[in-house]
């Protein structure tokens, strides 16, 4: 998929307009192939590395000038890919960049893949795997919390703790080979039982909290439901504290879903507004968002279900319960600024209530705190920072401890050390996956493809 041997060019801007934008080249032709189009005002040009150059853009053939540019050139291997980069800073026009990056390869660079310049990072040995996905999630940071923790890993914190692990288990496993190769006169009796024990011991402490750090790092969605006119709109604006939807007297105003994110206490939070639940209507508008409703509602991480409390509890009501159960949600009782009426105490013995007024502000920071004990466990806090925060890396753990786990059990049990070793080798294989020590082209590829063209 990738040609490794090929000067790669991308946009590494969003298109759209803006002050700048950058063409990015990257491969052993990328100052051939900058020198054909860029003309720099002082006429001769020394490709010193880590200097810009002031000058235009020309097209070699007819002698148009494309744009006033300045040119960047970072030689191998101190550049990001550890090969000759260019970057063309020019005007943030979409026509402007596009035709740099149409002449850039006419010249002889090819169209870079999705993340195939953190790729080239990754294979020269700039950055380990789990540095490389840290760009990624630094790009998709929702809070600045997501960010500290993608730029801890894009520093390596994860990165040392599990080649320190791996470090250990390789070291066991050579021993243990020496074993079957030599004989006991040769090689010194070694009790591998404290060193297994002490990298499960390590590795149960880097999944205790790997959940939350993909909470993090993913967020969560919570979806607003309750029947119409309960204040489901008023609580997304009160939460966002800006009147991101349509409020009005009318039942029936949210007509379709509203998706805005929340940073709560450095979790990113997607909210759903939806449209009031309601079998009745016979408007076919209302009947689509109301079956919108309910697609957010299965696709939802955690409930808000708005009541109105100075209201009776009606059928409406009773049927959205019915939906919830054995579903993680919170209760929102609203109004409370006026008379509470409504009966919730036998409603969903499982889920959490809050009592709140969307309009006032009342009971929102309880609605909060309430909401982040759902979504994190009691008693966790922001300020922790846990070291995984990937999917992958979580599994890539559990499976590690699992055969760290089966090769201690054999070797308590007196196994031959041959059988043991299947074992070790499986795990150190699991944490070269985290690193990129043992990473198959296949892995290589679902993760960079999730990359933008140009980084």
């Amino acid at each position: 998929m990738y040609g490794v041997e090929d000067t790669i060019a991308a946009i590494s801007t969003s298109l759209g307009e803006g002050a700048i934008g950058i063409v990015r080249m990257s491969g052993a032709d990328a100052r051939r192939i900058a020198g054909n189009l860029f003309v720099p005002v002082q006429r001769r040009l020394s490709w010193q590395s880590h200097h810009l150059y002031y000058g235009h853009i020309v097209e070699p053939d007819t002698g148009q000038t494309i744009d006033e540019v300045l040119v960047g050139y970072m030689q191998s291997p101190h550049s990001y890919t550890r090969e000759d980069v260019v970057e063309i800073n020019c005007h943030g026009g979409i026509v402007a960049l596009r035709r740099i990056l149409h002449l850039c390869l006419r010249e002889g660079a090819r169209q870079a893949l999705p993340g195939e310049f953190t790729l080239r990072a990754f294979l020269n040995g700039r950055l380990d795997l789990s540095q490389a996905e840290a760009v990624l999630d630094i790009v998709r940071a929702k809070t600045d919390l997501g960010l500290r923790h993608a730029v801890g890993q894009l520093e390596g914190h994860l990165s040392a703790r599990v080649k320190a692990l791996r470090a250990r288990l390789l070291d066991t496993l050579a021993y243990l080979t020496a074993t079957i190769d030599f004989t006991e006169q040769e090689i010194p009796f070694r009790d591998i039982s404290p060193d297994l024990a002490e990298v499960r011991e390590n590795l149960r402490e880097l999944l205790r909290n790997a959940d939350r750090g993909i909470i993090y790092r993913q967020g969560v969605k919570a979806a607003i439901i309750g029947r119409p006119n309960v204040g489901k709109s008023s609580l997304l604006n009160a939460l966002l504290r800006t009147n991101r939807a349509i409020v009005t007297p009318i039942p029936g105003t949210t007509r379709d879903t509203i998706e805005e994110t929340l940073s709560l206490d450095g979790v990113p939070v997607l909210l759903v507004d939806t449209a009031g639940l309601n079998a009745q209507t016979a408007d076919m508008v209302e009947q689509l968002g109301i079956e919108r409703s309910r697609l957010a509602l299965q696709a939802a991480d955690v409930i808000l279900w708005v009541i109105d409390g100075s209201e009776p509890l009606t059928e409406a009501d009773q049927a959205i319960a019915s939906l919830l159960v054995d579903r993680p949600a919170l209760i929102v009782v609203n109004k409370i600024d006026l008379p509470l009426i409504a009966q919730v105490n036998g409603l969903l013995p499982e889920s959490r209530k809050v009592y709140l007024s969307a309009l006032t502000g009342a009971g929102l920071p309880d609605l909060e705190r309430t909401l982040l004990d759902v979504v994190l466990g009691t008693g966790m806090t922001a300020d922790d920072a846990p070291l995984v925060n990937s999917l992958r890396h979580k599994q890539a753990i559990e499976r590690a401890l699992n055969h760290v786990a089966a090769a201690a059990h054999s070797y308590d049990s007196g196994w031959p050390a041959d059988c043991i070793t299947i074992d070790l080798a499986a795990a150190c294989d699991a944490l070269g996956e985290i690193t990129g020590e043992h990473v198959s082209d296949s892995l290589l590829e679902t993760i960079f493809s999730n990359f933008c063209i140009g980084k």
